[in-house]
């Protein structure tokens, strides 16, 4: 049979997913913004994209403005498809953040659950808000 050297634990301990050795990453003291770098990196990067692509906020700057058919908000159609595959990426990338240990370092189940959630519902409510507002304006 295989023997562990990982101690049991105790009734009322929290549990360890790592080995004694394995912690050399997660000694160090919790960061309060672990588990939305992200949520905040990636907000960041497509809001820098999104003003750097100048998109049509009205219905006057639309492509497609006084005709019929349809139009793109964007200068280049093919962000059409572009940024939703780039609000999609993102969304996956703040789940993939919140099923990381290094997320979860010394806190309780609770608050891993509720900071994985307040992050990936920030994370849809913004990206498909954009998505509405930018991708659904000029049809």
């Amino acid at each position: 049979m295989l023997g562990s050297t990982a101690p049991t634990p105790q009734h009322g301990e929290p549990t360890i997913f790592f080995f004694e050795g394995e912690r050399a990453g997660l000694s160090r003291p919790r960061a309060r913004l672990a588990g939305f770098r992200a949520f905040l990196a990636g907000g960041a990067l497509l809001t820098i994209l999104t003003v750097a692509l100048q998109p049509a906020t009205g219905i006057r700057g639309c492509s497609n403005y006084g005709g019929n058919g349809n139009g793109t908000a964007f200068d280049d159609p093919i962000w059409d498809l572009l940024y939703p595959l780039l609000l999609i990426s993102w969304i996956s990338a703040v789940i993939v953040e919140q099923l990381t240990p290094v997320t979860w370092n010394g806190r309780g189940a609770l608050l891993i659950i509720a900071r994985g959630l307040a992050a990936v519902m920030a994370t849809v409510v913004v990206a498909c808000g954009a998505a509405f507002k930018l991708l659904l304006l000029c049809r």
